[in-house]
Formats: C-alpha cells, structure tokens, sequence
C-alpha cells in the first residue's frame, strides 16, 4: 500500500473508527481509482471528525491535498477523494445499507484494526 493510504489509516485509526478496510482496484480495467479505504463510526459527529482529522494529517504528514469532498453535508457517507485513493467514512447504519466492502468482494481486501 501507497503512504498515502498508510496516513489516512492512521488518521481513522485516531479518530476510532470501526471496521477499516482496504479494497485494491488497481487490477480492474476503468475503475476510478487505485485504492478505496472505507470505515464506519456511530455517528455523524463522528463520521465528520474522522473525515477533518484524515484532512488534517494527510496535509500535515505528505503535504497533500483532497481533491473533492462528498457528503460534508448530511455526514451520513462522507467522501474525501485524493486522485489515487478514495476514503469512505460511513456512520454504521449507511454502510450495511450500501455495503460496498460485497459491491467489490472481488478486490483484494485488507483488514485493519479499530481502536473503539
């Protein structure tokens, strides 16, 4: 996995997010994007203090940007897409609903530890 994607690990990993996975679509032909990074939290506080602290150090550690930001509004699925890598931070209820972790189930999928 790219620094990129270790920084934002850490970042939701601080913030104690749960079930944090990674999906490699770096193999499917037209996918938009090498890596998603997807985690759940409790509540939309949470979602949205998850989603500034993954700004805030992938800034401070790489000096990178996000490129677009999705679902700032509702924090229900917040997206925050740097190019290469896109971060889904759900509250937990909206996560089984779109269950994007089975959507690629044919993805190399890395699992990481939750610190709640």
């Amino acid at each position: 996995m790219s620094k990129l994607v270790d920084v934002i690990v850490e970042a939701v990993q601080d913030k104690k997010a749960k079930d944090i996975v990674t999906l490699d679509l770096s193999g499917i032909e037209g996918a938009i994007c090498d890596t998603f990074v997807i985690c759940s939290a409790d509540s939309t506080t949470q979602v949205e203090a998850i989603a500034d602290e993954v700004e805030k150090q992938t800034y401070e550690k790489l000096n990178e940007n996000v490129v677009k930001i999705e679902g700032k509004v509702i924090s229900i699925w917040i997206v925050r897409d740097y190019g290469d890598v896109m971060v889904h931070i759900f509250q937990t209820e909206a996560r089984l609903f779109y269950a994007l972790d089975e959507l690629w189930s044919d993805t190399p999928m890395q699992k990481y530890e939750s610190f709640a």
